[in-house]
């Protein structure tokens, strides 16, 4: 059975979007995955799609969104959400309701780095290297485990100590 994984932050700009195309690459047939934003930025931050296509990420058909096209009534279920805002950084993460599994991933925001290029690039490759770490350990997860909702959100929820 595929899973469908939705990877939720602000500005569905960035950290969303790396986690959406690494999962992607890295989960087929076992997982579908989407990202979104509670405020889309509109654009994906091209510096993101860059280090994608750095490590040889897909990034066809990668858009900033809003989780609107995921909370309506004709929307595909999702099985699980993961927020990627950083709250202490003083982001507000979206309040989302519905019958899936929630954990909270918390990511600074590479998008928010000022400086050279040299050092948004740095920032991208930091926050892709930290998404791909935690996707590791998602991986490593059993399908089987999917049945018992409360042994599955306690083995995601440290996943987000993974750096």
């Amino acid at each position: 059975m595929t899973r469908r994984v939705l990877f939720l932050c602000t500005g569905n700009s960035a950290r969303s979007v790396l986690a959406e195309s690494t999962l992607r690459a890295w989960g087929v047939g076992r997982y579908e995955s989407y990202s979104a934003g509670s405020q889309p930025a509109g654009v994906v931050n091209p510096f993101a799609i860059a280090q994608l296509e750095r490590e040889g990420f897909p990034t066809d058909n990668l858009r900033s969104k809003s989780w609107d096209e995921f909370s309506s009534e004709q929307a595909e279920r999702m099985d699980l959400l993961v927020t990627v805002c950083d709250s202490a950084a003083n982001e507000t993460c979206p309040v989302v309701h519905g019958d899936f599994v929630r954990v909270h991933w918390g990511l600074f925001d590479p998008a928010a780095v000022t400086g050279s290029d040299e050092d948004k690039r740095a920032a991208f490759a930091q926050a892709h290297a930290i998404i791909q770490q935690r996707l590791r350990v998602f991986l490593e997860i059993r399908d089987d485990t999917w049945e018992d909702k409360s042994r599955l959100k306690a083995l995601l929820e440290p996943i987000a100590g993974v750096e």
